[in-house]
C-alpha cells in the first residue's frame, strides 16, 4: 500500500481541492511523467531553456489560474490561494527545480504589481498571464545584493511626469524571457526612502540589455542593464516608502514557496535511493539489513514527514493572517531555513548510503544533491532568517496571547491579505498562541515528552541567561539560539497538523526522537562558543537529553521505509 504522507504521482489525486485545480495539478502531473525521465534529466544537463513547459503551461493557462488574484481575475477559477500554490510547488520540485525556478521568480514578479493601486499595471499583469507570459523581479544588484537601501538603479524625471531609468541588476531570473520586469530603483531628484520607486519594465524593449546568464543552468538567472529606459506614470507601481514595503512584502509571499519545493526534491529522491539500496546486495545482505542504514534511512523519512507536516500547518497561518493576525511572519521564515536546511540532512543522510549512485547521470539524486543546497540560501541567506526569527522569541515562548484556532485552510479562498501586509515593520511586537498545548496533546508520547523538557529549559534560558548587551551583538552565538528557538517552533506546527490529520503515533514518536538529538546538538554547540557565559554553559549542558529508545516502534517505523522500495520510479 501507497505511503499516504509522500507524494506519489502513481496515486496522486488532489481530492481537497475544486475540480478546476485537481485537474490542473494532475495535468501537471501527466506531462512531466508523458515526458520521462531520460528528457527531464537531459534537459537539465544540457541547461535547456523551458520553452516545452512554459508553453503546456500557457497551453492550459496554469499560471494565470494560480497566479492571478480575484481582483484581477478574468475567469471564475482564478485566485490567489497558497495550498495549492503550496501543492504546486511540491509537484515542480518533486520533477525539478528549473520548472519551479521559473514559476517561483514569476511569483516575485507579480507581487509589486498585485500590491500596486495601479489598474492600467495591473490589467497589463492579468493580460500577459492570460498569454502564458512569465515574470520576473529586478531587486538585487551585482554590488549590492538585496540591500535595497543602495540601489543604483536611478530614475531622472523627464519632466512629463515619467522617469528615464538606467542602472544594471543582477541574479534576476526570468530575466531573458519576462513579460514584465518588476524593477526596484531610486529617484535622482529626492534622497532617502521617499525616493524609492518599483516599476514595470518588458524584457523584450530596446533600452532593455539582457547580458547574460550567470548561472550555469536552465535557470536563466539574468543580468540586465536599462538605458534611458522610458517609465511612464502607468508604469510606476510604488513610490517612497511603500515602494521598501512592497520589496520586503513581496519576498514574505514568495519565501514561502521554497519549503514546498524542497519536500518535492527529497521525495523522489527518496524513493530511488531506497529502492537502490533495498535491492543491492552486499557482502551477502540487502544494503537495507545493516543497522547504520536503517537508522539513516528511517531517520531521512521522519524528517522529511517533518517538513510536510510542518509546511501544511504554517499554510493555514499564513491564509488566515490579518493585521491582526501576523503570526506569519515568524512561520514564513521558519519554512523558507529550517525546512529547507531539513531537506538537505535528508538528502545527505540518503546520500550515505547510495553513495556513488548518487553521482549517477542516468538519476534524478545527482540533480536533487545539488539542487537541494540553493533553497537554504535564496530569498534571504539562513544566517538572515534565523536572525529574524530570533526578533520573535521573547513574545512567543513566554507572553502569549488568545487567539481563535485556525482551522485546516483548504477553501477556494482568494488569500486577498498578501497583498495587503502593510508597512514591513513592528515585528518585535508580533504576539503568538501559546505553544505549549500542542506538545501537552501528545505529553503521552514518550520522545515529545523528552522534547517538552528542552523547550521548558529554553524558556529558562531566556528568562535567566539571556545573552546580555554585549552579546547581543555577537550574532555567532545569537544564531546557536535561533536554532534551539526553531527547533521549538518547528515542532509546535508538526505536532498541530499532527492532531489535525492523526498521524501515527509511532512515527511521531521516532520523528520526535531526532528533533531531541538535533537539540541537544544545538546545545553543545551553545556551549562551546567563544563568549558564552558560565552561566550559558551551564544551562547548555544541562539542556543535552537522551532520546527515549523503543526498538520495536523503530522497527515498525522502518517497516513503512521498507514499503518504499519499488513503489515509485518515473517513466523512462
Amino acid at each position: 500500500m501507497a505511503d499516504s504522507l509522500l507524494f506519489n504521482p502513481r496515486t496522486y489525486d488532489p481530492a481537497q481541492f475544486d475540480p478546476e485545480t485537481r485537474r490542473l495539478l494532475r495535468a501537471t502531473v501527466d506531462w512531466f511523467e508523458d515526458r520521462g525521465k531520460r528528457r527531464v534529466i537531459e534537459d537539465y544537463r544540457t541547461r535547456a531553456w523551458l520553452a516545452d513547459f512554459l508553453a503546456f503551461a500557457a497551453k492550459e493557462g496554469l499560471f494565470a489560474t494560480f497566479l492571478t488574484p480575484a481582483s484581477a481575475a478574468g475567469q471564475e477559477d482564478q485566485r490567489w490561494d497558497t495550498a495549492r500554490i503550496a501543492a504546486l510547488n511540491e509537484i515542480f520540485g518533486f520533477y525539478g527545480l528549473d520548472y519551479w525556478y521559473a514559476w517561483q521568480v514569476t511569483i516575485l514578479g507579480l507581487g509589486p504589481v498585485w500590491q500596486s493601486d495601479n489598474a492600467a499595471a495591473r490589467a497589463r499583469a492579468a493580460e500577459l498571464l492570460a498569454q502564458g507570459e512569465v515574470f520576473a523581479f529586478g531587486l538585487s544588484e551585482k554590488t549590492h545584493g538585496a540591500d535595497i537601501y543602495s540601489t543604483d538603479m536611478l530614475l531622472t524625471p523627464d519632466g512629463n511626469g515619467g522617469f528615464s531609468a538606467t542602472g544594471s541588476k543582477y541574479y534576476i531570473g526570468n530575466g531573458n524571457a519576462a513579460g514584465l520586469v518588476s524593477v526596484f530603483g531610486r529617484r535622482t531628484d529626492i534622497d532617502g526612502p521617499d525616493g524609492y520607486v518599483f516599476f514595470a519594465a518588458d524584457s523584450r524593449h530596446s533600452a532593455y540589455h539582457l547580458v547574460k546568464n550567470v548561472v550555469d543552468s536552465s535557470k536563466y538567472v539574468s543580468e540586465f542593464r536599462l538605458e534611458n529606459y522610458p517609465v511612464g506614470p502607468d508604469d510606476v507601481l510604488h513610490t517612497g516608502r511603500a515602494a521598501f514595503d512592497a520589496a520586503l512584502n513581496t519576498v514574505n509571499v514568495g519565501k514561502f514557496n521554497l519549503c514546498t519545493a524542497s519536500i518535492g526534491i527529497c521525495e523522489h529522491a527518496m524513493y530511488e535511493a531506497i529502492t537502490h539500496a533495498h535491492n543491492r546486495i552486499l557482502y551477502g545482505r540487502p544494503v537495507t539489513a545493516f543497522p547504520h542504514v536503517r537508522r539513516e534511512l528511517a531517520d531521512a523519512y521522519v524528517r522529511l514527514v517533518g517538513m510536510k507536516l510542518f509546511s501544511d500547518r504554517a499554510v493555514d497561518y499564513f491564509r488566515s493572517a490579518s493585521s491582526d493576525d501576523r503570526r506569519y511572519l515568524l512561520f514564513n521564515p521558519m519554512t523558507k531555513m529550517k525546512v529547507t536546511t531539513e531537506g538537505e540532512k535528508v538528502i545527505d543522510l540518503m546520500w550515505d548510503v547510495i553513495a556513488a549512485k548518487g553521482f549517477e547521470k542516468d538519476t534524478y539524486f545527482a540533480q536533487a544533491a545539488v539542487e537541494i543546497r540553493g533553497l537554504p540560501k535564496l530569498e534571504g541567506t539562513v544566517h538572515v532568517n534565523l536572525a529574524l526569527i530570533l526578533k520573535f522569541m521573547r513574545n512567543h515562548l513566554l507572553n502569549p496571547a488568545e487567539f481563535a484556532p485556525v482551522p485546516t485552510r483548504l477553501d477556494a479562498a482568494d488569500d486577498t491579505f498578501l497583498f495587503e501586509q502593510g508597512p514591513a515593520r513592528g515585528l518585535g511586537s508580533v504576539r503568538f498562541h501559546d505553544w505549549r498545548p500542542a506538545y501537552d496533546a501528545y505529553a503521552a508520547v514518550p520522545n515529545v515528552a523528552r522534547f517538552r523538557e528542552q523547550a521548558d529549559a529554553l524558556c529558562e534560558f531566556v528568562t535567566t541567561a539571556a545573552p546580555d548587551e554585549a552579546q547581543s551583538r555577537d550574532l555567532d552565538l545569537l544564531l546557536a539560539v535561533g536554532q534551539l528557538f526553531a527547533l521549538v517552533v518547528h515542532g509546535q506546527l508538526i505536532l498541530e497538523q499532527a492532531r489535525l490529520t492523526d498521524l501515527d503515533e509511532d512515527v511521531l514518536d521516532e520523528l520526535f526522537s531526532v528533533l531531541v538529538r538535533d537539540f541537544s546538538a544545538f546545545a553543545i554547540e551553545l556551549h562551546g562558543k567563544d563568549s558564552a557565559t558560565e552561566a550559558q554553559q551551564s544551562w547548555a549542558l544541562g539542556a543535552v537529553r537522551r532520546p527515549v529508545v523503543d526498538e520495536a516502534r523503530s522497527a515498525r517505523v522502518w517497516e513503512r521505509v521498507e514499503a518504499l522500495s519499488g513503489e515509485y520510479e518515473m517513466a523512462p
